[in-house]
């Protein structure tokens, strides 16, 4: 059992794909704009969201990393290239 508001940190075995993240954030989303839900549930649904968010921008910015080092030169100048054919 992990302290009060001391979570284990997630692996790379166990962290969520980014499709899950944003897959699971559009329901988060979803639920939260229903006009149903409680206060409580929808604390829970809001911090699960932000954790969902957090490892996704994570994730891009690694994947960003190693875009830029693979267009890394021999000469050890960077070159950047817009990814989406600059549209």
């Amino acid at each position: 059992m992990t302290p009060r508001g001391k979570e284990p940190k997630e692996t790379s075995a166990t962290r969520a794909s980014l499709a899950e993240d944003l897959r699971r954030l559009e329901e988060i989303v979803r639920q939260l704009e229903r006009e149903d839900g409680d206060l409580d549930q929808s604390l829970q649904l809001f911090e699960e969201g932000v954790g969902r968010l957090r490892s996704a921008r994570e994730r891009l910015t690694e994947a960003e990393a190693r875009v830029k080092k693979v267009l890394e030169d021999a000469e050890g100048t960077l070159r950047t290239e817009e990814l989406d054919g600059g549209t």
